[in-house]
């Protein structure tokens, strides 16, 4: 009969950042371009979109690498964003007057995001697909064929 460890690694840790003063759809655009890659990776998009909402994702990103290797003591090559999100906060409301004695309401919009990063040592899965991997039978030893593909090549066309 086998029993199960009870001491078990946690395998996820998460940062998260509520009340942050931007839309939910202006974070969101951000967070669809990071979401299921490396640590190292996302660092360097993060350091080079042109958005707002880049810092403070950097610094929950950051954040999250940081309770990664506090928490579980995992190397920060090892990490993976496995879920990130982002959902709509408070919205700050406040009137500025204007002419003739009426009021104009300003309201700015708030979300809250949560960054959530995996160990990829620490799981079986990953593991196993690398030494499944085959090699394809067309490619001879001596050539090779490199795709280039259009649209992530870099350009201007790049940035939204």
């Amino acid at each position: 009969m086998l029993k199960k460890k009870k001491t078990e690694k946690k395998k996820e840790v998460y940062a998260l950042g509520q009340h942050i003063s931007m839309s939910a759809d202006k974070a969101r655009r951000v967070i669809d371009q990071i979401r299921g890659r490396s640590y190292e990776e996302t660092l360097m998009i993060l350091e080079l979109m042109p958005y707002r909402a880049c810092y403070p994702i950097f610094k929950l990103v950051y954040s999250a690498a940081a309770n990664a290797s506090y928490n579980m003591s995992s190397n920060e090559a090892n990490l993976v964003i496995s879920k990130a999100e982002v959902n709509k906060g408070t919205t700050i409301k406040k009137f500025k007057p204007r002419a003739r004695g009426r009021s104009y309401p300003i309201k700015k919009p708030t979300c809250h995001i949560t960054i959530v990063m995996k160990d990829i040592s620490l799981d079986d899965k990953y593991v196993e697909i690398d030494s499944l991997k085959k090699k394809p039978r067309w490619k001879n030893k001596h050539t090779s064929i490199a795709y280039r593909d259009m649209y992530s090549s870099g350009g201007i066309w790049d940035k939204k």
